[in-house]
């Protein structure tokens, strides 16, 4: 195996745009790339540009009549009528939409191929993760599933077991419809409870159909979780279970908008959380998955002072050169983001609750605590399914 990372890149991402007024604004892949060029990470990896996603991968996850109207919408976008969640107002067509959401795709299959493969250790793809697609519906700003197909070429390739997390602030309910009834994925999402975030599921008993029961775990959290609770879940639940699946493959999402300057969810964490949670996930794949890590962006609309900055570490982290927190940030960046956005950068890579102290689970909970009795909820639906106490 390679001993260099590879980042999956093409600049042409950049194009998956919804227009200027919507959230999801691309600005943000121009501007991690950017990051990442300021600190020297591509000169420890190969940055690699994979082919768009063809047709018969695309099928792996999504129905052929909806790569067709994906396609015609992106001829012509004034024919969307919003019949396979297209031409609404969350996920609008533009020309040429089919064509960046296949390379997005595609960087992402590339990815996993590429790990699967041996050719490197760990692959990023910071512009995927668009977790919400259905087979035949876009859906939460996403057209193609490219977490799903991701997985799903592993399977094709001959994976037995592949392990998914998805931290993002929603529920990665794209990628457990995808494989709902297939006990060699297990998809662990932890997320804002539904009652109080789109896409409105993740329940704890949303464990897998009956064949595969236990594959689909889910850990709604309270609005407001901060950095503590947010850490004491994610090892509440994530590391045993990883351990019991043993996965050949880990798989993650790190949306980031958990973040408290989010604008479009209730969540409380920082960026030091999050380059925690990105450490762990590294860990956890070389801890049960030989060290094959595929990792992935997601959701994020703080498009300036948060998400540059959380997968800036995510790629550091991939690359085996993680960037201290308190690490300022370089000031041709900051010029950059300026000259682009008009908005002032941050300067430097934390949001100064570095370290972030947080509590173990095996040293008891407190059944009254919210945050607690949301993770008992999930290891009490899923834990006996994989012979595990609650």
């Amino acid at each position: 195996m390679s001993g260099r990372a590879q980042l999956m890149w093409d600049e042409a991402v950049t194009g998956y745009d919804f227009g200027p007024e919507h959230p999801m604004d691309p600005v943000r892949l121009a501007l991690t790339r950017q990051l990442v060029d300021a600190f020297g990470l591509a000169k420890d990896m190969d940055v690699v540009a994979a082919k768009p996603a063809g047709e018969s991968t695309l099928r792996l996850v999504h129905r052929e009549d909806y790569i067709e109207a994906v396609k015609a919408a992106s001829a012509d976008p004034g024919s969307a009528d919003g019949s396979y969640g297209l031409g609404t107002l969350d996920d609008p067509a533009f020309a040429g939409m089919h064509e960046v959401s296949a390379l997005i795709a595609g960087l992402s299959v590339g990815a996993a191929e590429a790990v699967w493969r041996g050719e490197a250790p760990h692959a990023v793809n910071f512009a995927g993760g668009l977790h919400h697609a259905m087979p035949a519906a876009a859906s939460g700003f996403c057209v193609y599933n490219d977490a799903a197909l991701a997985i799903a070429r592993l399977l094709e390739l001959g994976a037995e077991r592949v392990a998914y997390v998805d931290v993002d602030v929603h529920h990665g309910d794209g990628v457990q419809a995808a494989f709902w009834e297939d006990p060699r994925v297990l998809t662990v999402s932890l997320h804002e409870h539904p009652r109080t975030l789109f896409p409105q599921t993740g329940w704890p008993e949303e464990t897998g159909a009956e064949n595969a029961a236990g594959s689909a775990v889910n850990l709604p959290l309270p609005a407001g979780t901060g950095d503590a609770g947010w850490l004491r879940a994610f090892h509440a639940v994530v590391p045993e279970l990883l351990s019991a699946f043993r996965p050949q493959v880990l798989v993650t999402q790190h949306g980031a908008d958990t973040h408290f300057e989010d604008p479009l969810a209730h969540l409380a964490v920082s960026l030091d959380a999050q380059r925690a949670v990105q450490s762990a996930c590294r860990d956890l794949a070389h801890e049960y998955a030989d060290g094959r890590w595929v990792a992935l962006g997601g959701g994020g609309y703080a498009v300036v002072d948060v998400v540059p900055r959380s997968w800036t570490h995510l790629v550091g982290i991939a690359a085996g050169r993680p960037i201290e927190p308190e690490t300022l940030i370089p000031e041709e960046w900051r010029r950059q983001v300026y000259a682009r956005t008009r908005q002032l950068a941050p300067g430097r890579m934390t949001d100064g609750r570095s370290p972030v102290d947080w509590a173990a689970w095996d040293a008891g909970y407190d059944p009254a605590d919210r945050l607690d009795q949301a993770v008992l909820a999930t290891r009490r639906a899923v834990f006996p399914l994989h012979g595990l106490l609650p």
